[in-house]
C-alpha cells in the first residue's frame, strides 16, 4: 500500500482531516458534524494517512503535562483496516511525543481496540468511561 503520512497544513486538509474523524468515530452514533473536534485542537499535534487526496486514518496527540502525551482521535477508514496504517500513525505520534520529552503516553481506547494497542506496547490499566452508553474505553499507558 502506498500512502502518505503528513501534518494537515490547509485547511481544505484540515476539513479532509475532521471529516475522517467524524465520519469513524462519531457518525455511527448519529453525532453531529462538530462533535469531533473540541477546544484545544490548536494546541495539539495531528498527523494524517493519505492515499492519493483521500484521507484514510487520522491521529492526534495532545500534551497533558511537562512529561505525559495522550493519544486521542485515532481512526483509519473502513476499507483501508488492516495495512498498518493505524500502527505507522502510532508510531508517528509516539516520536513526536519523544521529541518533545514526554516519556509517558496515555490514551483512552475502545474496547475492540484493546488489543491493538497492547501489540504496539500499550498496557491496559483499568475501564475508563462507556462513551454513547454503549462504547468501553479503557485506559492505557505506554512509557517511551
Amino acid at each position: 500500500m502506498d500512502f502518505q503520512l503528513k501534518q494537515p497544513q490547509s485547511e481544505d486538509e484540515l476539513e479532509r482531516y475532521y471529516e475522517l474523524r467524524w465520519r469513524i468515530l462519531r457518525a455511527p452514533w448519529h453525532e453531529p458534524r462538530g462533535s469531533e473536534v473540541d477546544n484545544i485542537e490548536d494546541q495539539c499535534f495531528h498527523i494524517m494517512a493519505t492515499d492519493a487526496n483521500k484521507v484514510i486514518g487520522v491521529g492526534r496527540l495532545q500534551y497533558n503535562s511537562t512529561n505525559e502525551a495522550q493519544i486521542r482521535y485515532m481512526a483509519v477508514d473502513d476499507s483501508y483496516e488492516g495495512n498498518g496504517i493505524g500502527s505507522i500513525i502510532v508510531n508517528a505520534l509516539e516520536q513526536e511525543a519523544a521529541r518533545t520529552k514526554h516519556n509517558l503516553i496515555v490514551l483512552d481506547a475502545r474496547e475492540p481496540a484493546v488489543g491493538f494497542y497492547e501489540k504496539l506496547g500499550y498496557k491496559a490499566k483499568q475501564k475508563s468511561y462507556l462513551l454513547f452508553n454503549s462504547i468501553q474505553h479503557y485506559q492505557m499507558i505506554k512509557h517511551l
